[in-house]
């Protein structure tokens, strides 16, 4: 009965229902697990809780990474917070980047955190929804069904045939889908009809297609970490334009349709593979011999910056 395939039936679910998302997740979950709602409710606390637990270790955390790559910054723009007069993003942005960088270092460090809805995008969602937790004064009641309207969102997503993969789609599936949950839970936070909080998704997703997985040495950390960091303004952006009244002319649904159609043109090197982008930048090269791991495949790196692509066509030249 509260099964749904996509963002089209989830909202119909809502309409029928006369309800808000999050409440279509948690019936949703209850009869998928034959669980209770108090315990479906439960175990989404513990989400929550091992949540703000990275959040809080993490924005006081200055050790590095294994490989130094990453580690501390998440200290450097949380106490940044405590002095705004020189900074330009709101007090809710700048505290959502801390939170983000904190969730993602911690599990760069091998911490505990959520992967919600990968380790690699684990920030965007954190970050926002506990910074404008904070600022609002939310209730936990609130803070809870921003989460579950979250889960739904990256339900509908998968059921509709999208992913999750950075290894398929590149980060705009990793990061791109972390930064569309994060803006329909925040939306739904701030009193969003579910309408507003899909297409507070759909302006965030849109935005990120194409989004290239180039980690250097293969490490969710570079340049993983600060892309969280900072999407969490996408989805905060998103959600202000669609409370706002700003529509998407593609609806989220095609929004998946169209990132898993780009996906399927993406080039292996810029798909979690580390054989192009930013890991083959002469400092990502560098790097990765650091790391001991054996040198990139010389047909990856001969492309020349600036350098025309070979013409297919037999033809006299260009004009």
């Amino acid at each position: 009965m509260f099964q749904f395939k996509n963002c089209e039936e989830l909202l119909k679910l809502c309409a029928e229902q006369k309800t808000d998302i999050s409440q279509i997740a948690i019936k949703y979950e209850m009869e998928i697990s034959g669980k209770s709602r108090a315990k479906v409710r439960d175990k989404m606390k513990q989400v929550r809780d091992t949540m703000w637990e990275a959040i809080q270790t993490g924005i006081k955390a200055t050790d590095k990474s294994q490989y130094g790559l990453v580690g501390g910054d998440a200290k450097k723009v949380y106490d940044g917070t405590k002095n705004m007069a020189n900074l330009l993003g709101s007090k809710v942005g700048v505290r959502a980047m801390a939170y983000a960088l904190a969730t993602n270092e911690q599990n760069a460090r091998m911490g505990k955190i959520v992967a919600f809805p990968t380790a690699g995008g684990s920030g965007v969602v954190p970050g926002v929804l506990f910074s404008t937790f904070e600022h609002m004064k939310s209730s936990k009641r609130k803070m809870l069904n921003a989460l579950f309207a979250a889960s739904a969102l990256g339900i509908a997503i998968l059921e509709h045939g999208g992913t999750f993969s950075a290894a398929k789609a590149g980060c705009q599936a990793e990061v791109g889908i972390g930064t569309a949950m994060a803006a329909a839970g925040v939306t739904e936070m701030r009193g969003g009809t579910p309408e507003q909080c899909i297409n507070a998704a759909a302006l965030a997703l849109k935005n990120m297609l194409g989004l290239a997985c180039d980690p250097l040495g293969g490490l969710v950390e570079v340049p993983c970490v600060k892309r969280n960091a900072i999407y969490v303004n996408v989805a905060l952006g998103a959600s202000d334009l669609s409370l706002l009244g700003v529509v998407s002319v593609i609806p989220m649904d095609q929004v998946v349709e169209a990132m898993m159609n780009i996906s399927a043109h993406m080039s292996e090197t810029i798909r979690e593979t580390a054989l192009g982008g930013l890991a083959v930048t002469k400092k990502g090269l560098e790097l990765r011999k650091k790391m001991g791991l054996p040198p990139i495949p010389e047909k990856y790196l001969n492309r020349k910056i600036g350098a025309a692509p070979a013409c297919r066509n037999k033809c006299n030249g260009c004009g």
